[in-house]
């Protein structure tokens, strides 16, 4: 497994958000050219629905629900948030005379930036120090000579794994932008 990082790493990535990007410009086509653009409006609330949903996740992490794999609801949280940006995506469709749901958009975008990149370099760091610790182990150095050697990518892995201190609150403004839309959706509507 030689290959260089960014075609392990940063592909995989990019190739995620374009494809959100892409499956978004799609179904907003095939709507418009069969004349359902009226969809859009309901693929907010399922969109809304498919993500609150993936935080089932946080739940078995916090072992409110003990059934389950966390790694399984893992991929689900992953899945389900990526499908129902691309609904919300829809949704939002190219309207510029409101402020308030395109800022929950870009938050929207942002978020699901640094759940990929959280997947993919938390995913990258994993992977060394494992490896690192396998050579260690095979040069034929004790536990304790290990963990001296690899003392500061114990620390590094830790702080990595940390990374939803960033996402979780770009998370929950994702949500409180999209209540405020939607607040707002109620009171102006005619």
């Amino acid at each position: 497994m030689n290959r260089p990082l960014y075609v392990r790493y940063a592909l995989p990535f990019l190739q995620w958000y374009l494809l959100m990007i892409l499956a978004t410009i799609f179904i907003d086509y095939i709507l418009h050219r069969l004349g359902m653009v009226y969809i859009g409006r309901y693929l907010g609330y399922v969109g809304t629905a498919t993500i609150l949903l993936s935080f089932i996740y946080s739940l078995r992490k916090r072992q409110y629900i003990k059934a389950g794999s966390p790694k399984n609801y893992l991929k689900w949280h992953e899945y389900m948030a990526w499908g129902g940006a691309v609904m919300i995506l829809v949704h939002a469709g190219v309207h510029f005379n409101a402020i308030l749901p395109w800022l929950a958009v870009l938050m929207l975008l942002i978020a699901v930036a640094s759940g990929l990149v959280g997947k993919f370099l938390l995913k990258k760091a994993n992977e060394t120090f494992k490896e690192k610790k396998i050579a260690l182990a095979k040069e034929g150095l004790t536990k304790e000579e290990i963990e001296k050697k690899l003392f500061i990518d114990t620390v590094t892995v830790d702080i990595m794994k940390k990374w939803r201190v960033v996402h979780l609150p770009i998370s929950l403004l994702v949500g409180l932008l999209s209540l405020l839309h939607i607040i707002s959706t109620f009171i102006y509507s005619k």
